[in-house]
Formats: C-alpha cells, sequence, structure tokens
C-alpha cells in the first residue's frame, strides 16, 4: 500500500517534472552562471566577465534597500500567513455543514483567486482597493487610544486594514481545508459525542489532528505565495535591477539569494510540522 501510495504521488508531479527539465532546468542553471559574470550588453550578445561572489557581496553590503526589503517582505509573510490559515479555516468548517447555498460560497471565495491576481492585483492595490480606511482612519485612533496604548492600536489597525487581502489570498486555502475535512469519518465524531466531548473538544482532539498534512500544505502555499505575489516589494526590486538597469548578473545574485531564503523558511516549516505529520502517519 505504500509503494502504491509513491507511484500515485509521483504520476501526479509526473507532468510538472516534465514541464520544469523542458522549460526551466536550462534558464535556472544560466541564472546561477550569470550571478557570477558581469554582464555587458553587446550587438553579438551578452559579454560575461567572472567576478565571483562580488554580486553577493554586495547585495549585503553595499545594496542600502535590499537587508530592508528582505527584512520587511518577511515580517509580512509572517503576519499574513497565519491571519490566512486562520481565516480559511473557519470558512472550510462553516462550508463542511449542510447550509443552504454553500456551493455559491465556496465560488465566491475563490472567485479572487481568478480575478485579484497578478498585474491586476496590483492594479486594484494602486486604486486602493485592498484598504479598509475605516479601521485606520484618525477618529477611530483618537477613539480608541484612551483604551489601547499607541504602538499596540497601530499594529492592530494595520493588521486589521489588510483583512481585504488576506480574504483575497485564502480561496486556495479554504477548497484545500475542505477536502481534508470532507477526509474525517463522521463515527470519530460520533464516538467523540458519546463520550461526553463538547464541540470545542472534539475541534482540538479530532479535526485539528486530522488536517495536519492539509495545514502542511496551505502553509507552504501561503509562505510561496507570499514572497511571489504582486506586492512583494523584493520581487519589484529585483525585477528593477534586471530589466531598468540591466545589470543582469546582480540580479541573478539577488534572486538566488533569495531562493535559498525561501528554501530555508520552508526547510523551517518541514522541520516544525514533522512531529505532527508522524502522528498522522497511516490516518487512511
Amino acid at each position: 500500500m505504500r509503494a502504491r501510495y509513491f507511484v500515485e504521488g509521483y504520476s501526479f508531479i509526473g507532468l510538472w517534472l516534465v514541464g520544469f527539465l523542458v522549460f526551466m532546468a536550462v534558464p535556472l542553471g544560466r541564472s546561477l552562471y550569470y550571478s557570477f559574470q558581469d554582464l555587458q550588453v553587446s550587438k553579438g550578445g551578452l559579454l560575461a566577465t567572472f567576478v565571483g561572489m562580488e554580486h553577493y557581496r554586495a547585495a549585503f553590503t553595499t545594496d542600502v534597500n535590499f537587508l530592508p526589503l528582505l527584512k520587511s517582505t518577511m515580517v509580512s509573510t509572517v503576519t499574513q500567513v497565519p491571519l490566512i490559515l486562520i481565516f480559511s479555516l473557519f470558512c472550510a468548517i462553516l462550508l463542511n455543514r449542510g447550509l443552504v447555498g454553500k456551493t455559491f460560497f465556496r465560488g465566491v471565495f475563490f472567485l479572487p483567486v481568478i480575478i485579484a491576481s497578478g498585474a491586476i492585483l496590483g492594479k486594484l492595490m494602486d486604486q486602493g482597493a485592498a484598504n479598509l480606511p475605516i479601521f485606520y482612519n484618525q477618529d477611530l485612533y483618537d477613539k480608541l487610544h484612551n483604551f489601547i496604548p499607541g504602538d499596540i492600536l497601530k499594529s492592530l489597525l494595520k493588521y486589521a486594514e489588510s483583512l481585504t487581502l488576506v480574504m483575497w489570498d485564502s480561496g486556495v486555502q479554504i477548497l484545500i481545508f475542505l477536502a481534508g475535512l470532507q477526509t474525517i469519518s463522521v463515527s470519530l465524531y460520533e464516538a467523540a459525542k458519546c463520550d461526553g466531548a463538547t464541540a470545542w473538544e472534539s475541534f482540538w482532539k479530532i479535526t485539528f489532528p486530522m488536517i495536519m498534512p492539509m495545514m502542511l500544505v496551505n502553509t507552504l502555499f501561503s509562505i510561496v505565495s507570499s514572497f511571489t505575489k504582486a506586492d512583494n516589494q523584493i520581487m519589484s526590486h529585483i525585477l528593477n535591477v534586471v530589466f531598468k538597469n540591466n545589470d543582469f548578473g546582480y540580479g541573478s545574485a539577488m534572486g538566488w539569494i533569495y531562493f535559498v531564503f525561501i528554501f530555508l523558511v520552508l526547510g523551517l516549516v518541514f522541520l516544525l510540522f514533522s512531529k505532527s505529520l508522524g502522528a498522522t502517519e497511516g490516518r487512511k
């Protein structure tokens, strides 16, 4: 049975592997090669001069924008990903109930994934569609400032203002959580109810442990989406260096530093989830 699971898993990613080898492997290798070169545009193409680790050193010592933007991106990811997971799990639990019109609401939550993405998302954000000024206007701040310290209040209002982006970024996660909830046997809840367990206890003892694999998938998806979304400042910085300044070598070096950074973050997530996933091994 375990071998069958391996075969099924590799059959699902087989097309992606073929696509990666055909379309991505060569450009990825060239970008790594370019990161160690100083490239100059000429009539015959790009002229490469080996400079070693110079571009990598420049990213950490010379570029005044790279490290602050990297920090800003990490802070944004750490704050938004938990909100997305909580919101998507809450919506999935509601949609998993026998509600009237739940198919319609599933489509409503998934619609922003199709509409509010890529260049369209950038345009919407430039027009202020992602902001909720009601949470962060001066009157509300003055009224709450008497009860909540200013520094904490500013952070809370800032997070409340980002609720629109959280809802826009939760469509895929809701469907994944919903698929996981539908694999949990109803008999488990019935047995827990017979033993006197409350709904809250059933959630933490049955629902939450059983959807940990989906929690891992959604966490990885949310992190990668946050690191590559349209409003990501460090991605915009890399694109400006490559396509506006025509500095292909330095842009490639920053791209690889960013790639290694994302790889380390994802590795940390795998490490944190490893114990929980071991407890759910063999759930089928």
